[in-house]
């Protein structure tokens, strides 16, 4: 029914340059000069310094950053708990209800 189309030229029919021919050149010596003197690398990464005003920041972060999860953690621990009580009073009133009308009959 559908059938896939083949290629005919299996090779990639791209823009094609032709080859730089290279002249020979003549090499003229030159004045030696010394190799520079080694330098010391500059560090790659800067050095991190903990003042006491930079401390006392990551300290109050991170007890901001435990505050809010902590938060967020006992929020849905409480919506957990809400909703598995109001599931349990309504399967009571169902339960109540169902049992109510088989004694009427």
């Amino acid at each position: 029914m559908l059938r896939p189309k083949i290629p005919t030229n299996p090779t990639p029919a791209g823009h094609l340059t032709p080859p730089v021919l290279a002249e020979p050149t003549t090499l003229v010596p030159s004045v030696q000069v010394p190799p520079p003197a080694p330098v010391a690398p500059a560090p790659s990464r800067p050095t991190v310094q903990l003042t006491p005003g930079t401390a006392l920041a990551l300290v109050g972060g991170g007890t901001a950053v435990v505050l809010v999860v902590g938060a967020v953690l006992v929020s849905l621990l409480l919506a957990v708990a809400i909703t598995g009580a109001s599931v349990a009073v309504c399967a009571l009133v169902i339960h109540s209800l169902v049992h109510a009308d088989a004694k009427r009959r």
